[in-house]
C-alpha cells in the first residue's frame, strides 16, 4: 500500500469520478483523477503519486505515465506558485508572444521550464491554447490573459507577487 494518499474529501471526489464511467472502465477517469493528484500533491505528479493513481484506478503505472508525460497540463517536477503558461503556436507568435516570453524570462530571470528561486514562478512556453483571437495569450492557473503586452504581464507578475490573483 501507498504512504501517499488522497485527503479524504478528494478521495471522495475521485469515487464520484470513477461512478460516471462502465464497470472496469476506470481508465477514463485518468484525466481528472491526475488533475486532482496533482492539486493535492503539491502541483506536480512526482512517480509515487502517479504509482498512487494507478492504484486507485486498478491501472499499471505505465498507463499512469503515458497519459502524465503526453499532456502538458500535468508537471512531472515541482513548479512554482504560479506557472505562466504562455502560448507560442502561429497566432500568438505573430502578435509578439516570443517578446512577451523575452521579457518573462529577463524580469524573472529564469528559461523556460525554471522557477524562481523564491519558488514564486514557473514560466512553462505552451502549444496552443485555443484563444487565438485574443493573442498573444497565456494561461495562469484557470485563467487567460489575453491580448497581452509588456505592461500586461508587469502588472500580472505584480498582482501575483501581492497575492492578489486568483488562480481557481
Amino acid at each position: 500500500m501507498s504512504e501517499i494518499t488522497f485527503k479524504p474529501e478528494t478521495l471522495e471526489k475521485v469515487q464520484t469520478i470513477i461512478k460516471r464511467y462502465p464497470e472496469g472502465k476506470s481508465k477514463s477517469a485518468l484525466i481528472p483523477v491526475l488533475h486532482l493528484a496533482q492539486k493535492e500533491f503539491g502541483g506536480w505528479l512526482s512517480v509515487p503519486v502517479m504509482d498512487y493513481v494507478a492504484e486507485v484506478l486498478n491501472l499499471l503505472p505505465i498507463e499512469v505515465y503515458e497519459v502524465a508525460t503526453f499532456y502538458s497540463m500535468f508537471n512531472m517536477k515541482p513548479v512554482g506558485k504560479f506557472v505562466l503558461e504562455v502560448c507560442r503556436t502561429g497566432p500568438c507568435m505573430l502578435n509578439g508572444s516570443e517578446k512577451i516570453l523575452d521579457h518573462i524570462r529577463t524580469t524573472l530571470n529564469i528559461k523556460d521550464g525554471e522557477t524562481t528561486e523564491d519558488g514564486l514562478f514557473t514560466l512553462k512556453p505552451a502549444e496552443c491554447l485555443g484563444a487565438c483571437g485574443y493573442a498573444p495569450m497565456m494561461q495562469l492557473g484557470k485563467f487567460y490573459h489575453e491580448h497581452l503586452t509588456i505592461e500586461k504581464v508587469d502588472e500580472i507578475l505584480q498582482l501575483c507577487r501581492e497575492g492578489q490573483l486568483a488562480l481557481d
